[in-house]
């Protein structure tokens, strides 16, 4: 194993400037799928589990929203929401159980609803109640995608090092091309973000701007 003495934002950096490896590319149809930008991760001050990286990242994300939404192309959002008894969490949420536990976060709570500062278009966009990490676990994501004949996976939300990070896996996996937004992608500590970030970028997908994104939109 090599070793270091760099951050894993200095880390991230490096590659960032000088790529290690080609990019996937956009391909013809993008999807924008926005993870678990739920008020347990955004309200800060309200809730403990709640953390912010860029400070703009929610104007970032209505943004890119609204300019897929004028291609007509899918507008995905997820939030993690539980039953009653927290079961269907399964083994996840054995670790702890306090109000902040991920299986107290209960179907309608405040808790699970999405920010507030969000741009949701509940006529048109694709909201998905997901019980694990990825946006695509035992979830109907990828027969929508199938049906608008999807290629292309364009992801933000939280956090970087945990449900982002596993449905860039996932979609990669599943052989859609796979775009993470740099500045809509946030989590708890800088650590985990950039090595996260670092590590997507050279196996999972590409890490890029916003300008990149929708530049690409406007092609």
């Amino acid at each position: 194993m090599e070793t270091s003495d760099k951050t894993a934002r200095q880390l991230y950096e490096e590659i960032k400037r000088n790529p290690a490896r080609r990019r996937f590319g956009f391909g013809a149809r993008p999807a924008l799928v926005n993870v678990d930008l739920q008020r347990a991760y955004t309200a800060l001050g309200e809730f403990v589990t709640a953390y912010q990286t860029d400070p703009r990242q929610l104007e970032h994300v209505n943004r890119l929203a609204a300019a897929f939404r004028a291609r007509s192309l899918p507008v995905v959002w997820t939030y993690v929401a539980y039953m009653e008894s927290g079961e269907d969490c399964g083994v996840w949420g054995t670790r702890t159980d306090t109000p902040d536990s991920l299986q107290n976060i209960k179907v309608g709570s405040r808790r699970a609803e999405l920010d507030e500062r969000l741009d949701v278009d509940r006529r048109r966009d694709i909201i998905v109640n997901k019980r694990m990490a990825s946006a695509f676990h035992e979830t109907n994501l990828q027969s929508v995608f199938t049906f608008h004949g999807i290629d292309t996976v364009v992801i933000t939300g939280g956090s970087t090092s945990g449900c982002v990070r596993a449905t860039a896996v996932d979609s990669l996996s599943r052989s859609y091309r796979t775009v993470v937004v740099e500045e809509c992608v946030a989590d708890k500590h800088e650590s985990p973000h950039f090595a996260n970030l670092y590590d997507m970028a050279l196996k999972y997908a590409d890490v890029v701007s916003v300008a990149e994104v929708l530049e690409h939109l406007k092609q």
